[in-house]
Order: C-alpha cells, then structure tokens, then sequence
C-alpha cells in the first residue's frame, strides 16, 4: 500500500492521455461545426458562404475520421470505471442516461458527417478536403435525393448538439453539484 492506504494495484479512474485528446479535439471540432454551420446557413450566395461550405465540409470529414480514430481506440482500450462514489451516487435510470447518451452521441458522430457528404454529393457538390483531395461522390447526383437528405444532415445534427449539451450539462452536475470529481477523469494527467 501506497501513504494514502489506497491499493497500489487499484485501478485508475482516469482516461489515458490519447482518449483525452481524442475527447476534447473532437469535442471542439463539433462546437466549431456547429457554430459554422449556424452562421452560414442564412449567408446569402456570395464567396465567403462558398469558402464557409467547402471548409465546413472538409471539417467534417476530418470529424468523421477522428471519430473513427476515437471509436477504434475506445474499442481497444477499455474505460477505467466509475469511482465508487459516483457509482453508488448514480440512480439506475442516471447509468441508463449515461450509457444511453454516449452510445446516442457515437452513432451521430458518424450519421452527421455521412449524411452531409451524402447530401453534398447527391446536390453534385464535391467534397474536396483542404481544397486538394477529393473524395468520390458519396451517392449518385440527384436533385430530389439531395432535398431528402438535407433535412436528415440538419436533424441529426441538431440532435447530436442536443445531446452535447445533456452531455455537459451532466458533467456539470456531477462536478460541481455532487462534488464526484469527475471532470479531473477526462483530464491530462502530470
């Protein structure tokens, strides 16, 4: 045992540093596409609404392949558990929101992204990430596919911002309210 009589062979309850960059890159990637996305939506036709799609559609692809790199690390790597205290906190239908939520925010993380590349190229709009490497069109060029993936691309989105906010909201909660600590699981370790 260790001077603080804790277990030295006790399981951290901390993320490891690449899920907690993963975390928080693909967090501030989101809040920037969504502030983006919110802005240039009323833009009327003009170069600088051009520029704001093409970076927002690159930005998003560039979401989708570090969910990806988020998703096989998380697969590959197990979480550290829940402190105790946050676990005998927790009620039932807390655990179930939480689980629920997470897995909710892994599916849009990939349905948003996809569905705006496939709403890009079914309005026969490329998708050229960094103005250099295009990508093949997601589905075939077709006006009434497009105005039927629009609404899907909008949705999701708005659910996936929707569920960040739960997200934080809990977080916060659990932190400043419940005094659990548990933001300091999603931070840098020294």
């Amino acid at each position: 045992m260790n001077n603080d009589q804790t277990p030295d062979f006790a399981p951290s309850t901390t993320y490891h540093w690449m899920a907690v960059v993963l975390h928080w890159l693909l967090g501030t990637a989101l809040v920037c596409m969504f502030a983006v996305g919110y802005y240039m939506e009323d833009l009327p036709v003009s170069p600088e609404r051009l520029k704001l799609f093409n970076w927002h559609k690159w930005a998003g692809i560039c979401i989708l392949t570090l969910s990806l790199w988020r998703l096989v690390w998380r697969l590959t790597h197990r979480p550290p558990p829940l402190a105790a205290d946050i676990q005998q906190d927790m009620p039932r239908w807390q655990h179930h929101a939480h689980y629920l939520t997470q897995y909710s925010m892994y599916a849009l993380f990939f349905i948003v992204p996809l569905a705006g590349w496939a709403y890009s190229s079914a309005a026969g709009y490329p998708v050229v990430v960094f103005g250099v490497l295009p990508l093949p069109d997601f589905v075939p060029a077709n006006e009434a596919l497009a105005e039927s993936i629009k609404p899907l691309h909008e949705y999701t989105a708005m659910a996936l911002a929707l569920l960040i906010l739960l997200h934080v909201a809990a977080a916060i909660k659990h932190q400043w309210f419940d005094k659990h600590a548990l933001i300091q699981r999603m931070w840098l370790r020294r």
